[in-house]
Parts: structure tokens; C-alpha cells; sequence
């Protein structure tokens, strides 16, 4: 039974060599079927069949049921992949965190940890990238959103904030009728809003920071012109962090 190329990328991705696709193809055509059928069907050798069904066995694509002669069950694809996919998620997980570690090591370590950052997209990716980092602490200044940007920012504040981190957002008036505003105020987080610039500050752990500007027009931002700042100079990050909380603090603010 002919499949498409994407699909046999995919077992490739799932760790299948040409030999185990053959064989789990022509199993799933035949549901169940013994070691000569499969070999006919899907035109693996004879004498590679059985090593091919038992590497098939193992990796979870197909049963084997005893008896005489041996019978091979294909297991359902949905089964496959959700296995699979679990699987491959726990190593990317895995290695994400393991290369986090050492790129957050690193960087300052870094002679001149000043960086510029163009572009919406680009600006965005590194402000969640900074909160997911975050492990005690994170203070927002919302002066101005993306298209789509509230509610990637909703989702990723409530996974800091189940890790135990501490979030203080202040966000633009403007955007005090919002629904997702709404949504993010109902997150155990400190929230105010007020009339603020059309900037944008992340401050994580009072280590890293993000400021971002971008020009305006008719009161809604320009976002191929956005331009970023980040960096992880302590002295430059604790100064507007202490800007942050004198905002926070002053009587111009309201809930």
C-alpha cells in the first residue's frame, strides 16, 4: 500500500530504517498476518524479515502473537504516535533544559551582554523566552502590545506563576476593556493599570531585562519597527528595576 513521503519522513523522524517502514506498512495493510506474508507484501527479504518484526516489535509498532507459525498485529497508528510523541517530547524537554542551563551560564559571561533586537516577532520570542527563565520574580511593563501577543503572554505568565514565580504587569489603559486583560487579571498575580508610554519592559529575577520601543501611529504601534534592548548588566537592570517599583509605588497608579 503506497504511502506519501511526508509520511515516511515521519516514521524516519519516529526512528524507523526503510526496511521496519516497509514491513509496518504492509502490516497495516494486512491487520494481522505471519512473517512470509509480510515479507511478500512488503517486499523486505525473507531472511531480514524476522530481525526487521522483532526491531518493529520493540519499538512498539507491532505485536507479537505465539503460535505456529509466528503471527505479527500492527499496532494502531494513534496508539504509535501518541507513544512516540510523548517520548520525543520528554527528550526535547529534556534537552531544552539541559541547553538552557548552559546557555543561561554563559551569557554573562559575555564581555558586553547588550543586545538589540529588531522586529515584533523577534521581540516577542524574547520576552517569553526571558519569562519562561524566570525563577523568583518578573516585572512587566505593558506600554504597548503586538498583534497576538496578549494571549501568548497570558499563557506563559500562568506557567511562571505555577512554578512559584512572583509577577507584578502594568498595563496601558488602553487596553482596560480588553477581554484578555480580564483573563490575565484573574491570574494570582499583581496587576494595575494606568496611562503609561508605548514602551515595553520585562525584568527577570532583577538579572535580565527587555525594553522595547517602536514608533506609533494614530495611537497603535508600527511593528516592523520595533527595536529591543536587552541585556544583563546588574547594575543597569537593579537601576530600572528600582525605576519599576517607584512606578509601582507612586499614586498615579490605579487597580
Amino acid at each position: 500500500m503506497p504511502v506519501n513521503q511526508k509520511t515516511i519522513n515521519a516514521l524516519k523522524i519516529l526512528g524507523l530504517t526503510e526496511y521496519e517502514i516497509q514491513a509496518y506498512i504492509a502490516t497495516m495493510s494486512l491487520i494481522s498476518a505471519t512473517a512470509t506474508e509480510i515479507s511478500l507484501e512488503s517486499k523486505v527479504p525473507r531472511s531480514k524479515i524476522y530481525i526487521v518484526l522483532k526491531s518493529l516489535s520493540k519499538k512498539g509498532f507491532v505485536e507479537i502473537i505465539n503460535g505456529k507459525p509466528l503471527k505479527f498485529n500492527v499496532i494502531p497508528p494513534n496508539e504509535v504516535f501518541e507513544k512516540s510523541r510523548s517520548y520525543i517530547k520528554e527528550q526535547l524537554d529534556e534537552a531544552e533544559n539541559e541547553l538552557n542551563f548552559i546557555y543561561q551560564d554563559q551569557i554573562p559571561s559575555v564581555p558586553a551582554p547588550i543586545w538589540l533586537i529588531n522586529g515584533s516577532e523577534k521581540n516577542l520570542k524574547k520576552e517569553i523566552e526571558i519569562i519562561s527563565r524566570a525563577k523568583e520574580s518578573i516585572f512587566i511593563l505593558e506600554g504597548l502590545m503586538f498583534k497576538d501577543e496578549s494571549r501568548i503572554l497570558k499563557d506563559n505568565l500562568e506557567k511562571a506563576i505555577k512554578k512559584g514565580v512572583h509577577i507584578r504587569a502594568i498595563f496601558n489603559e488602553s487596553y482596560d476593556e480588553e477581554d484578555i486583560i480580564k483573563e490575565i487579571s484573574k491570574l494570582n498575580l499583581e496587576m494595575k493599570i494606568t496611562h503609561t508610554p508605548f514602551i515595553k519592559l520585562v525584568i527577570r529575577d532583577k538579572k535580565e531585562m527587555l525594553i522595547t520601543f517602536c514608533k506609533i501611529k494614530e495611537n497603535k504601534p508600527l511593528p516592523k519597527t520595533a527595536m529591543g534592548i536587552w541585556n544583563q548588566y546588574n547594575e543597569f537592570v537593579e537601576m530600572i528595576y528600582g525605576i519599576y517599583n517607584y512606578i509601582w509605588s507612586t499614586e498615579l497608579l490605579k487597580n
